[in-house]
């Protein structure tokens, strides 16, 4: 816990140095408001109805409204001279029996703690006050207003109970309290059984919030669903040079975590990153474009070589029947021997 106020407990000529806790916290489950199509917080601007113009907190003050329209307008000089003479002082009025306090002025609890030397003239307070089975009536001055409050004692520790003023309280005024309306003994007597038969020692660690659990669990089953809507963190230009390989690995890991996975790590059998993807692709497109003019060029080669075959076999074939003109000649001179014999 952390202490939101010191002061010291004024009991007589002896003065207690304390410290202040909340005592109390609420368990209510909080919402936000949000855009529902994508999960953005709804913001609030501060702006005046004259105007028009946005306020920031240096020019808000607070006004009192007289009626008719007009406002009286109260500065921080007004506020401070106010008399606080129990600024830092818990003043200790008198004691009273604790059943003489109607439950309806309590207001919030703190717990007190002793600060510094002064532990023992707290224990004798303390041990004082549940001898005495009494409660101190005290005035406290908290958040700049003096306020009510009651001391007493609480599992070995001094409580302050602030209290609202008899003023704050309403009076009830409903019509069926000027009825006369009369209750017969027979429905008082059964009222009264009832009453003995559900009657029981209080322990309030029994009772329990169930509206609270139910909607706990159907916002665990949300989460467990992945029905969650993350809204786009708006992201702040760098005031400096940053390293880029590092931006660009941290926004791919940043990617990741929202998709659920591992961050890339790091090291050359890592991920790849947008620019060893890119570098990557360029070396294959390289290497592609240098492969390509050798394919073409051995494609050629076997088209010319592919060709040139049929060329060499017809001229094998010719080449025989050049061979045989001259057995051609040799014949035709013997026939024209014979003729001429």
């Amino acid at each position: 816990m952390r202490a939101i106020w010191k002061g010291a407990v004024s009991f007589g000529l002896v003065s207690i140095g304390v410290k202040l806790y909340s005592a109390t916290e609420e368990k209510d489950i909080r919402f936000h408001q949000v855009h529902r199509e994508d999960g953005g917080r709804i913001r609030y601007k501060r702006t005046c109805s004259v105007c028009g113009e946005e306020v920031t907190y240096d020019d808000i003050a607070k006004g009192y409204d007289i009626g008719g329209g007009e406002m009286v307008i109260l500065t921080d000089a007004d506020f401070a001279d106010l008399p606080l003479t129990s600024s830092r002082a818990i003043d200790v009025l008198e004691f009273v029996p604790a059943e003489q306090v109607d439950p309806i002025l309590y207001n919030k609890a703190y717990f007190l703690e002793p600060e510094g030397t002064a532990t023992k003239p707290y224990v004798l307070l303390r041990d004082a006050l549940v001898d005495s089975e009494r409660v101190a009536i005290v005035k406290v001055a908290l958040r700049q207003r003096e306020q009510l409050a009651t001391l007493r004692v609480r599992e070995g520790v001094l409580l302050l109970n602030t209290m609202l003023w008899p003023d704050e309280i309403r009076t009830p005024d409903f019509g069926f309290l000027d009825e006369d309306l009369k209750v017969r003994p027979p429905e008082l007597a059964m009222a009264s059984s009832l009453i003995d038969s559900m009657t029981g020692e209080f322990e309030p660690d029994v009772f329990t919030d169930d509206y609270r659990a139910a909607l706990q669990e159907v916002i665990d089953a949300k989460v467990e669903g992945r029905e969650v809507v993350q809204p786009e963190e708006v992201e702040e230009a760098p005031a400096a040079a940053v390293d880029l390989m590092a931006a660009l690995k941290a926004s791919v890991d940043r990617a990741r975590a929202a998709r659920g996975e591992q961050p890339a790590r790091g090291g050359g059998g890592g991920e790849p990153t947008p620019i060893s993807s890119a570098r990557s692709a360029q070396k294959a497109a390289e290497k592609k474009a240098t492969k390509a003019p050798a394919k073409k060029a051995a494609a050629k080669k076997t088209a010319e070589k592919k060709a040139a075959e049929p060329a060499k076999k017809t001229a094998a074939k010719k080449t025989p029947a050049k061979k045989a003109e001259p057995a051609k000649k040799t014949a035709a001179r013997k026939t024209a021997s014979r003729k001429t014999a």
